[in-house]
């Protein structure tokens, strides 16, 4: 601080609110002579007035060690996701399509029946770009849910983010509104970029609603055979939408430090 112009005052003032973890030996005495400190500073910090005390000094190492170890296990974590994601690649890709269009279990939930906002209306989109898709998240979700119209603006972020990046992956809203305007108002009001499911055609879709739990936003993020990933469920736990959108980022190697933040 002395070296970028601060006073001996101010820095005087600054160690009594932080404290010193170190004692001042010689070489440390002429540093801050050089500095410029003053004899007051010097013998301030000499006579141990800002050092803290042993106690302090352990906790602080401990938090420090905590604070490593959890970098550490994050740092796994990412590691046995990339792991897990590139397995589920080579997998699908020695997987022929199927004739349907979508690869495996999820075909027949999505053919034909996958609509998008276009042009200020839902529009009938066909599932062949689905086809190379390896990732697909799921996202349970209705406009009267408070919590989900929090969420879908990160999801909305994540997916205009990570998509153009990675054709492999997408998601597919499957709505749980009340009507076909309210789910349409809801995609248009948050600027949906993904496909959804026509409102007409979900009391048809049993098979897929199996992957959501009793609480939404749910967000599932499976593999093209169905296989599921990432869950916003600990078996019967609800644990948010987050830890997926944090396995995403992590998985396809876009890992903001808001998402690091937000992991288990």
């Amino acid at each position: 601080m002395l070296r970028s112009g601060y006073s001996s005052e101010a820095v005087q003032r600054e160690i009594s609110l932080r404290c010193l973890a170190e004692s001042c030996d010689a070489a440390a005495e002429k540093t801050l002579k050089d500095a410029g400190a003053t004899p007051a500073l010097v013998e301030a910090i000499k006579n141990g007035s800002y050092a803290i005390s042993p106690e302090e000094a352990c906790r602080a190492q401990d938090e420090l060690a905590a604070q490593a170890a959890r970098r550490a296990r994050e740092k796994e974590q990412c590691r046995k996701l990339d792991t897990l994601y590139q397995d589920q690649l080579k997998r699908a890709r020695a997987v022929a399509p199927t004739k349907s269009g979508l690869p495996g279990v999820l075909a027949d939930h999505f053919k034909g029946d996958l609509v998008s906002w276009k042009n200020g209306s839902l529009a009938r989109c066909g599932d062949e770009g689905l086809t190379r898709k390896k990732l697909i998240a799921l996202y349970f979700s209705a406009g009267w849910c408070a919590p989900c119209r929090k969420f879908t603006p990160q999801l909305v972020e994540l997916y205009n983010r990570v998509a153009p990046q990675h054709p492999e992956f997408d998601i597919v809203f499957v709505s749980l509104d009340r009507s076909p305007s309210a789910m349409e108002t809801y995609m248009r009001e948050t600027k949906m970029p993904w496909p959804a499911i026509d409102f007409a055609k979900l009391p048809g879709k049993a098979a897929l609603k199996k992957y959501a739990g009793e609480s939404i936003p749910c967000l599932v993020l499976v593999d093209d055979r169905g296989k599921v990933i990432s869950d916003t469920y600990a078996g019967q736990k609800y644990v948010g939408p987050d830890k997926v959108l944090t396995d995403l980022n992590a998985m396809l190697g876009e890992t903001p430090a808001a998402a690091i933040a937000a992991t288990r």
